[in-house]
């Protein structure tokens, strides 16, 4: 049965995710909200963790998941990053955007993608999201909340814990998100390129959504 955490959208209570934090490092795996919408999230480094995250997304190994993390310079530990790649983060971060970076050997390889060696990262702009992080005191594994055979991300706290209670053991209930997926950008290639519109907007950097 999971936990569920009523918190405050702008000032969470620090006992609240203090307690959200040790599920997640016993192994727990969390829906949480973020800027785009609520996303299942586990420990990093925990193999069982993940692949329970996983069958609970219905996805296989060749599917990003995301590094939720606090700010450009813990990102940069997981990511190789040059400099014409930074400037594009620092346009997007914190905010709803998800980059496809070469991961480096922090990254368990289990976890970046089985033929390109690539990882998803992003920096949340949502306050719940960021001090839940702080708590947590690294990186969060995440995937958007979408239930099997769906399209929509879940947005409603209640009923994720409804249909998901047996499967996560805890929810982190913030109110609604937008509700909308985050914009991915693979940053690997010699330019950027859109993989996936969603909340973040293209023209904030510098691209172009094909019409």
């Amino acid at each position: 049965m999971s936990q569920y955490f009523d918190v405050h959208p702008e000032n969470p209570q620090a006992r609240l995710l203090k307690q959200a934090a040790s599920i997640l490092h016993a192994g727990g795996i969390a829906a949480i909200p973020t800027d785009s919408s609520y996303a299942l999230v586990c420990h990093l480094d925990d193999k069982a963790a993940a692949e329970r995250l996983r069958r609970i997304r219905q996805v296989d190994d060749k599917h990003h998941l995301t590094l939720l993390c606090r700010d450009l310079s813990e990102l940069s530990s997981y990511a190789r990053v040059d400099n014409r790649q930074y400037r594009l983060l620092r346009l997007g971060t914190p905010g709803p955007y998800t980059f496809i970076l070469e991961a480096t050997k922090e990254v368990p390889r289990r976890l970046s993608h089985p033929s390109r060696r690539t990882i998803g990262l992003r920096v949340p702009d949502h306050r719940v999201t960021q001090q839940l992080l702080a708590e947590f005191g690294q990186p969060l594994l995440a995937t958007t909340l979408i239930a099997a055979g769906e399209r929509e991300p879940l947005n409603d706290a209640q009923d994720i814990r409804e249909r998901f209670e047996k499967q996560l053991q805890a929810v982190v209930d913030a109110g609604a998100c937008p509700a909308e997926p985050t914009t991915v950008v693979d940053l690997t290639g010699d330019t950027a390129t859109l993989l996936r519109v969603g909340r973040g907007s293209p023209s904030a950097l510098g691209l172009q959504a094909d019409t």
